[in-house]
């Protein structure tokens, strides 16, 4: 019999016959390791444990519960399971694509009939959990791609998933009569699969084009313990809690039509009015640091991005140039960049003008696929907090610094502490995607890394995180829901002064290249206000939040009046606050302005008209407590004042 050689993760060799399977394998290694086996990686590619194996090459055991590659094996077995199932439950279902990942699994169905609800996975899960007791055995047989042709005819989905191999011969998988094919490993036996839940339903349109059908996309996840799943159910629970999409319908922030524009918000008065705060924060401080805020055009020439580069290695996340029948190509921007340099270039510099520092919350568009799209994180239209720096070769360090110190400012008024600094490199094994200069690159690269040394900051490097045309630093942060998000940019930029041919005169009277400084501070309004928005619960601190005060009176006819006076005193000290004069019962009232997370709720009637006084309840707080109206006044203004800061 042929022997085949593989190779262990600690470069042993050892020799099989050929046709040993995975599980053999294990089972060499040990006993236990082959119960425990679920899967291998031959050359770095998941393989059934039962498959034989006839070639030579690097093998590993897949075993571990908590192991990335094991648990992507039990969802793939899950998904094959809910397919089986889902098939049972409605007989002329038709089923697209399906993935298993990190999160769980997701597969894509669809029924001229009728789609499968939120309501129906209970029973779809119980059918599961009948397959799985069971114990049925799952068979994997290669099939000839005319068979499967023929066996799925009638479903223009798997036709066309079919269509898209190239392979004769297709492996599949059969299951209590299902079948199905596209899974890289699958468990031998149903008896690891006990721990799963179906979770939800949405919409996602046929390989992800807006021009195709709408399919029903089910999610799930598996695990191989009850407390891993358990643990997971909470950690999905928290996110439901915070995720910003639910929490701006809720508090009718904004929303998203695909009807009117996938990807394109719209502002809702509440969630204008947080915007507008922060837009109006960024550009009071930024101007105080010495920054230049102007307003520049969304369209701009396509030539300006043909010589920025932006073309070139930018292009499939634009929009399609627009002819304007002249001869004239403009061009919905997708980055502000070129746009400041013209604000530069409209005049003749000097040194003793450097650094010339301008800024903007420019508005952007992206062509983002509408399958990426995410309320406000993943948009088409997007308003960024740009800056561009113009500096001399001798001012890199003080403003790299500087701008450093001016983003920790705005990371303590917003109350964020939790963030890391990276600096990204360029691939030194891939350096054609970036704009072609060695020295250029080693030199931004070491005056990055020395000046973070310079300020003792912590930090570290990734390669291949660059931009096309620079190195940069990135302020990670970790978001509520434990994502690891890059909030803030500093990018050094040789390339564009050079494209661009930008100058200043120098005190020697000739004529010297700036270096361009690219930074954000608080990304996009649009990500940044769905970071606070999942940070803060929807519950505002009270200088951002949209109803500052909102005043209850006992009885509109009674105290009405005397509620109007108290608004007209909070809102001369430009307090947002606002009257209920719904006629509602006052349980409700109160209830509907925690619910809607305002952060202070004055209730006033007889007792406050004779005293002067108001009821004063706080977001999140069960007792009311009765304060002067000076002294309400001014511990509102206080607290708006101190951005909400306990410490004062």
């Amino acid at each position: 019999m042929s022997k085949i050689k593989l190779t262990f993760p600690d470069d042993s060799v050892r020799e099989f016959d050929e046709g040993t399977t995975v599980q053999d394998v294990a089972k060499s290694i040990s006993t236990s390791l082959g119960k425990k086996a679920v899967a291998g990686k031959l050359n770095d590619t998941l393989i059934d444990v039962e498959r034989p194996i006839s070639q030579d090459g690097k093998i590993e055991i897949i075993a571990g519960e908590d192991d990335e590659d094991s648990l992507k094996v039990l969802r793939n077995t899950a998904s094959l399971v809910f397919g089986a199932a889902a098939s049972e439950f409605k007989k002329n279902l038709h089923f697209g694509e399906k993935e298993s990942n990190d999160d769980g699994f997701f597969v894509d169905t669809d029924d001229k009939d009728g789609q499968i609800s939120v309501d129906e996975l209970e029973e779809i899960s119980a059918i599961m959990h009948k397959i799985i007791k069971n114990n049925d055995k799952v068979e994997r047989v290669m099939m000839d791609k005319s068979e499967l042709v023929e066996m799925f005819k009638d479903d223009p989905y798997k036709s066309s998933l079919i269509d898209a191999i190239e392979s004769v011969q297709i492996p599949v998988y059969k299951l209590d009569g299902f079948v199905d094919f596209g899974y890289d490993a699958i468990l031998p036996s149903m008896k690891n699969l006990k721990h799963f839940n179906l979770l939800s339903v949405a919409g996602a349109y046929w390989q992800g084009k807006s021009s195709n059908p709408m399919l029903q996309r089910i999610y799930g996840t598996a695990f191989y313990k009850e407390a891993d799943l358990e643990a997971d159910a909470k950690r999905r629970a928290e996110i439901k809690e915070r995720d910003h999409r639910t929490i701006g319908r809720d508090l009718d922030l904004f929303f998203v039509d695909p009807e009117v524009g996938a990807g394109l918000p719209y502002w809702m008065p509440n969630g204008a009015t947080i915007r507008r705060v922060i837009e109006r924060y960024i550009i009071d401080k930024e101007v105080a640091w010495g920054y230049q805020h102007v307003y520049t055009p969304i369209l701009m020439n396509l030539n300006a991005y043909k010589t920025s580069g932006h073309w070139e290695h930018y292009r499939e996340d634009m929009f399609p140039p627009m002819d304007m029948g002249d001869g004239e190509m403009l061009e919905l921007r997708p980055m502000n960049c070129p746009s400041h340099i013209q604000i530069y270039n409209h005049h003749k510099r000097s040194y003793r003008e450097l650094p010339v520092r301008i800024a903007e919350l420019g508005m952007m568009h992206r062509y983002e696929k509408s399958g990426a799209l995410t309320g406000l994180q993943r948009v088409r239209e997007m308003t960024l907090n740009d800056g561009h720096t113009f500096v001399a070769l001798d001012q890199i360090q003080a403003e790299f610094k500087r701008t450093l110190q001016l983003m920790v400012e705005v990371y303590k008024d917003f109350d964020i502490t939790d963030y890391s600094f990276r600096l990204s490199y360029r691939d030194p094994a891939n350096t054609e995607k970036y704009f072609d200069d060695d020295e250029m690159w080693n030199k931004s690269q070491s005056m990055l890394k020395g000046a973070m040394d310079e300020l003792g900051l912590k930090y570290y490097e990734a390669e291949g995180e660059a931009a096309f045309y620079g190195p940069k630093l990135d302020v990670q942060t970790k978001t509520a829901l434990g994502n690891d998000e890059t909030l803030s940019t500093i990018q050094l930029d040789f390339m564009q002064p050079e494209k661009f041919q930008l100058t200043y005169t120098g005190s020697d009277g000739e004529e010297h290249r700036p270096v361009m400084i690219h930074r954000g501070i608080v990304s996009t309004m649009e990500r940044f206000i769905a970071y606070l928005i999942e940070m803060y619960k929807g519950a505002f601190p009270t200088w951002l939040a949209p109803t500052q005060v909102r005043i209850i009176p006992v009885n509109q006819k009674i105290h009405g009046s005397y509620a109007e006076n108290l608004l007209k005193e909070l809102r001369a000290k430009n307090i947002r606050a606002e009257i209920d004069t719904r006629d509602e019962k006052m349980g409700y009232k109160i209830r509907d302005a925690q619910t809607m997370k305002v952060p202070y709720t004055a209730v006033v009637g007889d007792q406050e008209m004779a005293d002067a006084t108001v009821s004063v309840r706080k977001y999140g707080e069960d007792n009311s407590e009765s304060e002067n109206l000076p002294m309400f006044v001014g511990s509102v203004v206080s607290d708006i004042n101190n951005f909400s800061r306990s410490n004062g």
